[in-house]
């Protein structure tokens, strides 16, 4: 089935929480939405929903952690559509809270397989198609918690946690200022293409990662990724910003 006369986002991580309303909203925006997972019941269950909301979202087998799988995914785009405007990585995932004396390197280095190494295999992979867009941007999904800034001087600017506390989740934290450094450094490599590369903090949502306890819905956590990912020509990039309620989001310090 192909694509045309569509603007075209691929969303990682998607058949549930913020990707599937980043998904969901990006459809509602008139985007032909390719919905990345890789349960693909879960996948095709959620693209049948959309569609039956006259949505153009079509479920993409895709595990961000297996290359081959990432290739495939690339190629089904190209083949289908020609290009891609919108990249979302969203998909991520994080260990059990523990002391970082108390981690597991195993538990640390499969949070990185997915929130670190798959962005990669990811945007790597579907650069030859955003090159192909007249307006290509890079929306990676990161948090807070991966600012180093905020971090050394335990102050959470969205007030999810009072001065002097900040969470030490060693797999969950640093994979995501990993992401950050990540998000500048493509930043930097693609402005002269006028490729926007950003990271967004949706807040504390209720989510599957955080045992539901977030006190922001999916859509509201989407607000930003979307925004960004929809971002005008005048839009910034290498920016960090987070879910404040405020049009454009609150500026976050790397």
């Amino acid at each position: 089935m192909t694509v045309s006369g569509s603007r075209i986002a691929l969303v990682t991580g998607a058949n549930k929480g913020i990707g599937r309303a980043i998904a969901h909203r990006l459809g509602e925006l008139g985007l032909c939405v390719y919905l990345g997972a890789r349960d693909e019941g879960r996948g095709r269950e959620a693209e049948h929903e959309m569609r039956a909301e006259g949505l153009d979202v079509r479920f993409i087998c895709l595990d961000v952690t297996d290359e081959s799988c990432v290739s495939l995914a690339a190629k089904r785009i190209e083949d289908e559509a020609g290009h891609l405007d919108a990249l979302v990585n969203n998909a991520g995932v994080g260990a059990p809270a523990a002391p970082p004396s108390r981690t597991p390197v195993a538990e640390v280095r499969r949070t990185y397989e997915t929130n670190v190494f798959g962005v990669i295999s990811v945007t790597n992979a579907m650069l030859p198609l955003l090159r192909r867009s007249r307006s290509a941007r890079i929306v990676n999904v990161s948090s807070v918690l991966g600012s180093i800034t905020h971090a050394a001087s335990q102050d959470d600017p969205t007030g999810v946690f009072p001065k002097g506390v900040f969470p030490t989740l060693l797999d969950y934290n640093t994979s995501k200022a990993a992401l950050n450094a990540i998000t500048v450094t493509y930043a930097n490599e693609l402005r002269e293409e006028r490729i926007l590369v950003n990271a967004a903090s949706p807040g504390f949502v209720a989510t599957d990662i955080n045992g539901h306890q977030g006190h922001l819905t999916p859509e509201q956590g989407a607000r930003i990724p979307v925004w960004l990912a929809t971002l005008g020509d005048d839009g910034p990039t290498a920016a960090f910003l987070g879910e404040d309620g405020s049009p454009t989001g609150q500026q976050l310090s790397w």
